[in-house]
């Protein structure tokens, strides 16, 4: 694989962690608003600009760019987000509890996107993947990293503990809890020779910004008639982390109605597909354990075994497509029916009862995790996930190195 250094927009340390945010996609406008109260710097103003407009406007309108490129440009201009005069690279590790992982924030090149050297697992949602096309477009940058994963080097494990022993760029708690600290390496070329050495990367977390990063960069190309190829928009931001060191929580699902059926019917339906049904806790103790919220009950399930031999015919998610939410519930194209949600396991048990019980959706399932091991094959195969399989946790933040162009 090619990495680069390059020259990051970062925060000034003094407000690092003013800046630094969750990424877009994983609070909801209202959240987002919440969290950035009180604090003109945070990164959510850029990514989630909506929440300086108006409440009710539209997230996709005109005037959402423009705040975007506008706050963007206040960030920069007041200081709170510096230029490294020189290309680096920089190591960043996430500690929550005693999780530790550690990954390299370094450019990675469209080609190697387009030419599936930088594997996928998940199609992308149309109207997300335009959002962020024509976000990163008006600011000319990535705000937020792709998340990446490889099979682990020994030589790249023996530089990051080389690193990990200097004096770090940042060290903060978030809000949240989770530590994030980062160190500066320089121009990296023992790192760029190590992953030179890696076959292949796989997009973890990001999908939608690693669409558009490419389609951004393929856009200007077709604009530019001096285009040499060297260009800073034929670059993305990533952070490429170990395999070994990464954690999945579930993606859950909820769904607006029942199809027509009532509560009774929908049981029954249930149980006619699976075999069983029992009133049970909420979180599944191993694969095919499926629990089911509705009625203010939770149920369990066993889903039946594949019906095909391959890595996604495998998957909960795509045995629950097949049992109940096509035939039962008419979810066809869970990447596009507006009638299905999908619901991140770092949201327990009350991020599945709140929206049944609030009469905003009508039953929720909660699934057993995807593994590390099943994202590999799954992309190794050149075939698909369905959408939103994967919940990668700790989450990395946005606005701690940004790649312009």
């Amino acid at each position: 694989m090619r990495i680069r250094a390059f020259s990051a927009l970062r925060p000034a340390p003094s407000v690092v962690e003013q800046v630094a945010s969750l990424p877009y996609d994983v609070v909801t406008t209202d959240e987002a608003r919440t969290l950035a109260v009180d604090n003109p710097l945070s990164m959510l103003r850029v990514v989630r600009a909506e929440i300086d407009l108006p409440l009710g406007a539209d997230p996709y309108g005109d005037d959402v760019y423009a705040k975007a490129q506008e706050n963007f440009l206040c960030l920069k201009q007041g200081g709170s987000l510096i230029r490294d005069p020189d290309n680096c690279l920089y190591l960043y590790e996430l500690e929550i509890g005693d999780h530790h992982q550690r990954g390299l924030a370094a450019l990675c090149h469209i080609d190697d996107y387009d030419n599936n050297l930088i594997k996928k697992h998940e199609r992308t949602r149309p109207q997300k993947e335009d959002d962020r096309t024509r976000l990163t477009s008006t600011l000319g940058a990535n705000p937020g990293p792709v998340f990446l994963t490889y099979r682990g080097q020994s030589a790249i494990n023996r530089l990051v503990e080389r690193v990990r022993d200097r004096d770090p760029l940042y060290d903060f708690h978030a809000t949240d809890g989770i530590r994030h600290t980062v160190w500066r390496i320089g121009d990296g070329d023992e790192w760029i020779s190590a992953f030179a050495q890696v076959p292949a990367l796989y997009v973890a977390d990001g999908h939608h910004r690693s669409a558009s990063a490419a389609r951004v960069g393929r856009d200007r190309r077709r604009s530019n008639p001096d285009h040499t190829g060297n260009e800073d928009y034929n670059w993305f931001l990533c952070v490429l982390f170990p395999a070994e060191e990464l954690r999945i929580l579930p993606y859950n699902r909820i769904v607006t109605d029942l199809n027509g059926l009532s509560e009774t019917e929908f049981l029954n339906r249930v149980k006619l597909a699976t075999g069983s049904l029992q009133q049970a806790g909420s979180t599944p103790s191993q694969p095919r354990d499926v629990r089911i919220y509705i009625g203010g009950r939770w149920y369990a399930t066993a889903l039946p075994s594949p019906k095909a031999a391959d890595a996604v015919a495998g998957l909960d998610i795509s045995i629950l497509g097949q049992t109940l939410l096509a035939p039962v519930l008419g979810i066809g194209d869970q990447r596009t029916d507006p009638r299905i949600d999908f619901i991140g396991g770092i949201r327990g048990e009350k991020g599945l009862r709140g929206p049944i019980d609030s009469g905003r959706a009508a039953v929720a399932f909660s699934l057993y995790p995807v593994t590390v091991g099943q994202l590999l094959s799954v992309a190794d195969s050149g075939k698909m996930m369905p959408p939103k399989s994967t919940w990668f946790e700790p989450k990395l933040r946005s606005g701690l190195f940004i790649h312009t162009f």
